[in-house]
């Protein structure tokens, strides 16, 4: 394993997680404004009022008594997500891709009866998966059609796209392709496969999985040198809004490409890990600097992003 001195990450303009709390999150993202985040059924209230696309609600379980109701809610279809409001990091998410003669079925085939639903569902009401262990309401959404321009790129998940938001700057992205080891979750940590984008053409730059350097992802092995993300423009000017939409200074926008309906908003972070800097081989230190630095005028949503996408690209200086 391979170790830098601290003096070498701060000349690679690497942003630490101490620095990013304290003069990033601490100094531009408001307290009074962290439900509009942590909070995923406001953050699609949210998302709906200001015309951004959001996969489909379909019910929300406040309490214990109305678990029972969830096969009635789900009735018809042939998939569903159930997720906690309050939830970070992929917890408490139940994925069910397939549903035959009343059972309920998850993307590598496992089946999951109903009790199991409503156990599941039951604890993510307790505050089992949420932020600070709070009592939770669970989320019932509709499942995202996989956009076939991903085939073979992720494994047993549908892949996500990341982009930094900085005073309403796209600064940075990457594609999360889920893998065995992430049980088909686009969450990092628990082994999700990480492809820096430039934020000029959505290309792929580097990838890495449990912060190592990969070429090829580790269960399809397809190469991951010539990604080329779809809608780019839109993925862009969405997260840009996302800073009007929830007044947040640092934010991580996370989302993801349904082959109907095209990009949709699955939610906000107010504290985005740092991991995206090591899949795009580069520091975001120098970008939020520059970005500090501006004067003028406020730029409109569609000024920020042809900014960004001239200053943050991978051949510009940053």
């Amino acid at each position: 394993m391979n170790y830098a001195w601290p003096w070498e990450l701060r000349k690679s303009g690497v942003l630490n997680m101490n620095k990013r709390n304290i003069d990033y999150i601490g100094r531009y993202n408001k307290r009074k404004f962290y439900k509009r985040v942590d909070d995923k059924l406001i953050t699609k209230q949210l998302a709906l009022a200001n015309g951004i696309a959001v996969p489909d609600l379909i019910g929300v379980v406040h309490e214990q008594h109305k678990i029972q109701e969830i096969p009635e809610l789900v009735k018809n279809r042939t998939g569903f997500v159930i997720k906690p409001a309050k939830g970070s990091g992929g917890k408490g998410i139940l994925v069910i891709t397939n549903v035959e003669h009343g059972c309920y079925y998850k993307p590598n085939g496992h089946e999951v009866t109903p009790n199991e639903i409503y156990r599941h569902v039951s604890n993510i009401l307790s505050g089992l998966f949420s932020l600070g262990g709070k009592p939770d309401v669970a989320l019932v959404e509709g499942l995202i059609e996989f956009d076939p321009v991903f085939e073979g790129f992720s494994y047993e998940g549908v892949p996500d796209i990341r982009l930094i938001v900085f005073k309403g700057f796209p600064v940075m992205g990457m594609l999360r392709l889920s893998t065995a080891a992430s049980d088909g979750k686009a969450n990092l940590h628990q082994g999700a496969v990480g492809v820096g984008l430039d934020v000029a053409t959505g290309k792929s730059l580097h990838a890495v999985q449990f912060d190592k350097p990969v070429t090829k992802h580790p269960d399809t092995h397809f190469p991951l040198s010539n990604i080329q993300v779809p809608h780019w423009e839109t993925l862009l000017h969405t997260a840009s809004s996302a800073y009007e939409m929830c007044e947040m200074g640092y934010l991580g926008t996370d989302m993801v490409l349904d082959k109907n309906k095209g990009p949709l908003l699955l939610e906000l972070n107010a504290r985005p890990g740092l991991t995206i800097q090591i899949a795009n081989g580069k520091g975001i230190l120098p970008r939020l600097k520059h970005v500090e630095a501006m004067k003028g005028p406020t730029m409109s949503v569609e000024e920020r992003v042809a900014y960004a996408k001239i200053h943050f690209s991978s051949s510009a200086l940053f």
